[in-house]
């Protein structure tokens, strides 16, 4: 009897066709923040792990729909504030070319008060940047497997809103904004002028007005003056305050 016939499956397999296997395994995470710091970062966060990889990334909007489609993402991480359009805008498009593309928004704007309008955009998920490393992850994964991702206080006020109709907490007067016209509020607390608002926006200067006429009547300014001073106090405490 010969005994050194050899086992099936005893060759060695290719060490760069497993490599080949095991990458085309992990889901891809494009990545669109205005903060190439940020990406980098975040980057090197998802590249860590086993089952993820970030296929690609981009500052703005309109190179991160041409990037998406060049990369085929399994999800996209987008942060609210961007250079040329909001992230709520930019959520939209990316749910209108991409129906079923899962968006997560990862950012260092108050959940309270845009977790809910990304959630009605169509995003997926909402986590703070000021959450730990293991919180992106957690929610890079509950996101993928199709599940919806917000923190546990978010939860409660989403419940209370849609199921008992009332919010157990007071709201935001900016709640009572459309995206529309939070987004001029914010560009009015970075200090930005009506025409810059405009070019920004991609939007004529009438229609700049007519955003804040209509913010100075939903919050009851008194006049631009104390809308654009409000702005400015709103704009520097927001990012670090989720509670506004």
């Amino acid at each position: 009897m010969n005994t050194n016939t050899p086992r099936t499956g005893g060759i060695p397999e290719d060490p760069e066709s497993v490599s080949a296997e095991t990458t085309s395994a992990k889901r891809r995470i494009f990545i669109v923040d205005d903060h190439a710091m940020f990406r980098d970062g975040l980057r090197r966060l998802i590249d860590l792990e086993p089952d993820l990889t970030v296929c690609g990334d981009a500052p703005d909007a309109a190179s991160g729909l041409r990037g998406m489609s060049e990369s085929a993402p399994d999800l996209v991480i987008v942060d609210i504030s961007l250079d040329t359009t909001s992230g709520i805008d930019f959520i939209k498009a990316i749910k209108r070319d991409y129906e079923d593309m899962p968006v997560l928004v990862v950012s260092m704007h108050s959940e309270s008060l845009y977790g809910d309008r990304a959630l009605r955009a169509g995003a997926m998920g909402y986590v703070m940047k000021s959450e730990p490393a293991t919180s992106v992850i957690a929610a890079i994964r509950k996101v993928l497997s199709g599940n919806v991702h917000i923190s546990e206080k978010m939860a409660t006020l989403v419940v209370s809103k849609f199921v008992k109709g009332e919010p157990d907490q007071v709201p935001s007067p900016l709640e009572a904004l459309s995206d529309r016209e939070l987004e001029v509020f914010r560009m009015l607390g970075q200090g930005k002028g009506t025409r810059e608002i405009a070019q920004e926006m991609n939007v004529a200067l009438p229609t700049v007005s007519s955003f804040k006429n209509r913010i100075k009547e939903k919050l009851q300014f008194k006049n631009s003056t104390e809308m654009i001073l409000y702005s400015l106090q709103w704009f520097r405490k927001e990012p670090s305050d989720p509670e506004l």
